[in-house]
């Protein structure tokens, strides 16, 4: 049978091109009914750091695992699958599930069947205005009885079904929003939500940053600026830290913006974010800001939890 040849000859190839990532492996098989979130499912695993491809044909599925594991040495895969498939593809889904299984191992696949009640799947076609697939692409729809949406929804079941009685994970979304649905995929994968802290220093005389959450205005400190000796040197040079010694308003203003942070920022974990930008800005961008951001990168490295990653940028850079 040519899905078991090609199970045996991705196995090998994989062997060849990588023994180490075998067992690290997570391909995800998501399916399940048109009008389920299959494709936000989707968005969310790509957010959570699956390489994610949508509207798969069935029969490619080993192929692409192969492709994606050896040549580019992907670990995390979520594959979607549905009845926009050839309709042959999917009688034949217990011989591709259990390809799969050999070559990379039991516990690297999963299935995951996406579904929700039929009223509510009747509701989300009705607001969106949308076709069921099975009432677009079945060139027979009269004669399969698939001439409105309630008997598409009902033949959609029928022909899902070799995929459903596979199914690891099955996820009914009748009731959960968008936020819910990520945390409850958070869980079934076993990831924990990851956040990057964008610390970017600015200067106002050329405009607030747009994407920025927060922002601190520093204009009202000292500025090394009108120091002649200092004018060329920037927040990161030795100098500049030396003459902030000399105004203890400086690191109290550090510690109290450090202070919120610390207190605020871990909240974003459970706000289904994946990044917050932090602006602090003076006027220029190149003294206050700077030496700021770079005071705030190292305190909130040491005390944030763990999840929250913490760069700095300084935007005026290219003028200093």
């Amino acid at each position: 049978m040519k899905v078991n040849q090609d199970a045996n000859n991705a196995q090998s190839e994989l062997i060849d091109c990588n023994e180490s990532v075998a067992h690290k492996l997570s391909i995800l098989v998501v399916s399940g009914r048109s009008g389920s979130g299959k494709t936000s499912v989707l968005n969310i695993l790509e957010d959570l750091g699956f390489y994610s491809i949508d509207n798969l044909p069935l029969s490619l599925v080993p192929e692409a695992a192969q492709k994606l594991v050896c040549d580019s040495g992907i670990k995390r895969i979520a594959l979607g699958v549905d009845i926009r498939t050839p309709r042959a593809d999917l009688s034949n889904f217990a011989d591709i599930h259990e390809c799969l299984k050999e070559t990379y191992g039991e516990e690297a696949v999963t299935v995951m069947y996406v579904t929700a009640q039929e009223e509510t799947l009747v509701a989300r076609f009705n607001a969106t205005r949308r076709i069921h697939p099975l009432m677009v692409l079945d060139t027979k729809s009269i004669e399969n009885n698939v001439d409105n949406l309630p008997a598409a929804i009902e033949k959609e079941i029928q022909m899902l079904q070799p995929i459903f009685k596979h199914a690891d994970i099955k996820i009914d979304t009748s009731m959960l929003n968008i936020h819910q649905l990520k945390e409850r995929l958070r869980n079934y994968v076993g990831v924990d939500n990851q956040i990057v802290i964008n610390l970017l220093s600015f200067g106002f005389k050329y405009g607030s940053p747009i994407d920025a959450d927060f922002v601190f205005d520093v204009r009202i400190l000292p500025n090394p600026h009108w120091n002649p000796s200092l004018r060329a040197a920037t927040g990161l040079d030795a100098e500049v830290g030396v003459f902030f010694a000399d105004y203890p308003e400086v690191a109290e203003m550090t510690e109290d913006i450090a202070t919120f942070l610390n207190r605020w920022l871990p909240d974003f974990l459970h706000n289904n974010r994946h990044t917050v930008t932090v602006a602090i800005g003076c006027t220029g961008g190149k003294h206050r800001s700077v030496f700021i951001t770079k005071h705030l990168q190292d305190r909130l490295q040491d005390s944030l939890p763990e999840g929250l990653t913490v760069t700095a940028k300084h935007r005026e850079k290219h003028r200093w």
